[in-house]
């Protein structure tokens, strides 16, 4: 028998075993994939020595997450931040850069950038009362919420059809809504501006770091500490049912509540797990990496500056591509997410050579190889680029869900990024992560506050076990 069983061992499942660890209870880790990290895993995904993140690459809340912060991620892992936040190419070589630095940016936009400091600028001042709010649940109504009406006047804003009315240009509408896309919902709306405006933000007050030898690198640090204080970490223990587990006071699940219900559903009262069922999973990925002889061959060089490269045109294009997604069509010209980590670490491939992770939102389910569009869209922006791969390897949506089965359907959010499920994460609930079983919690992104290399859906399920079943103080997170 132990204190605590987690089921995953993602970066939320991670800051839940790490946290209850250091409160010095017994934790043990399950693992259904032979390696630990789930969305933080780094791999040969192409040929040997080419190094590729799996799924998570560039982690831009890592340095405002209140967790990551307590726990001071940045001494553990070596993190990049890099001058250039994103990128954002037009046709013709024109292309917006994010600088940290926004006086920088600002400088750079033309016409737009008084209009993009107005937008942006009040966001970044208010980046911690920001954070405080969307990295915790919506319920209850937080204290101080005058100090995120700016945040929150801005997000009506570009949610609703005033969007991008503020700029006269292209340039800066493309780039906000190359940020407003991570989200893989219908454009404009109210979770993507909110998702957009905070990632923005991000990009001027802190940056968007880069862990050095892959986002693995964060896993193993979190399994080091886990370990060090004495937990331990099963892989290749896929947990199906409640007799898979050992026996223990709690039991935190960083799977989707499907798996959940799956392992422990007879615990659960009926009307809750009807309530599970009702929660909705979003669309989806493709992924392609590549292995690339030469870095990207962009036709305006300065986007070599910046790890993170938004592709998709102009803020029309981007949203006539993310609205074919939600209405179930899979668009000639995608959206696509690129990083090229290699271009500032080392590790990543063989000397010379570069590795290219990218992906582009599809359906739920989806079988279409979208490797082709993928690579077209890198090609406009970059001629030549094609000539340039080596090997490539595309991972459609039941792929993406195999490897991952969190990720169902493809869905890499952990659920639909829908208003409604802001506040439904997955019920509506002052502690969602606490189900009405003894001792059953649910810490993944399916929980409130939902996706991203946070760790905070699994740290506030902790603390919510500590506080329920252990009856023990939050610890110390510091090194």
């Amino acid at each position: 028998m132990v204190d605590a069983v987690v089921v995953g061992s993602g970066p939320n499942g991670l800051a839940a075993a790490v946290t209850l660890a250091r409160a010095g209870l017994e934790v043990e880790v399950h693992e259904a994939a032979d390696t630990i990290g789930g969305g933080l895993r780094t791999q040969e995904l192409t040929e040997p020595g080419f190094r590729h993140d799996v799924c998570s690459a560039i982690h831009p809340m890592v340095l405002t997450s209140p967790f990551f912060r307590a726990w001071k991620a940045t001494e553990r892992v070596d993190y990049l931040i890099p001058e250039a936040s994103y990128g954002h190419p037009l046709d013709r070589g024109r292309a917006g850069i994010a600088y940290r630095d926004l006086d920088r940016t600002v400088g750079t936009l033309g016409v737009d950038g008084i209009a993009w400091r107005e937008l942006l600028q009040p966001v970044v001042d208010r980046m911690e009362a920001v954070t405080q709010f969307t990295l915790n649940p919506l319920l209850p109504i937080p204290k101080r919420l005058f100090d995120v009406v700016p945040f929150g006047l801005r997000v009506l804003e570009q949610g609703s059809p005033a969007w991008l009315r503020r700029f006269e240009g292209t340039v800066a509408p493309g780039m906000l809504t190359g940020v407003m896309a991570h989200t893989i919902t219908k454009l404009p709306g109210l979770p993507a501006a909110g998702a957009g405006l905070v990632l923005a933000a991000n990009a001027h007050a802190d940056g968007w770091p880069l862990p050095m030898g892959g986002a693995q690198s964060l896993a193993d640090a979190m399994v080091a500490d886990l370990e060090a204080h004495g937990g331990r970490v099963v892989t290749g223990h896929r947990v199906t049912a409640a007799s898979d587990l050992p026996l223990s006071a709690a039991v935190l699940f960083d799977t989707s509540p499907r798996d959940m219900v799956a392992a422990v559903g007879s615990r659960l009262p009926t009307d809750y797990v009807r309530a599970l069922d009702r929660f909705r999973y979003g669309n989806a990925v493709f992924k392609l990496d590549l292995a690339v002889s030469v870095p990207i061959p962009w036709t305006n060089r300065a986007l070599l500056d910046a790890p993170t490269v938004h592709l998709g045109g102009t803020a029309e294009e981007i949203a006539a591509s993310e609205n074919a997604v939600a209405a179930g069509r899979h668009p000639d010209r995608p959206y696509v997410l690129l990083s090229q980590p290699s271009l500032f670490d080392a590790s990543r491939a063989p000397v010379g050579k570069h590795t290219v992770w990218a992906y582009c939102h599809v359906p739920k389910g989806s079988r279409v190889d979208m490797s082709v569009a993928i690579v077209d869209q890198i090609e406009r922006f970059a001629p030549g680029f094609r000539d340039t791969i080596i090997a490539q390897a595309g991972r459609d949506t039941v792929v993406v869900e195999r490897e991952n089965p969190n990720d169902i359907g493809g869905d890499i959010s952990g659920g639909e990024p829908s208003l409604r499920q802001l506040l439904r994460r997955p019920v509506v609930r002052r502690e969602p992560w606490r189900t009405p079983a003894a001792g059953v919690y649910l810490c993944s992104s399916s929980a409130a506050p939902g996706m991203g290399v946070h760790g905070m859906a699994g740290f506030l399920a902790a603390e919510s076990a500590l506080r329920n079943t252990f009856r023990l103080p939050v610890p110390s997170l510091a090194p």
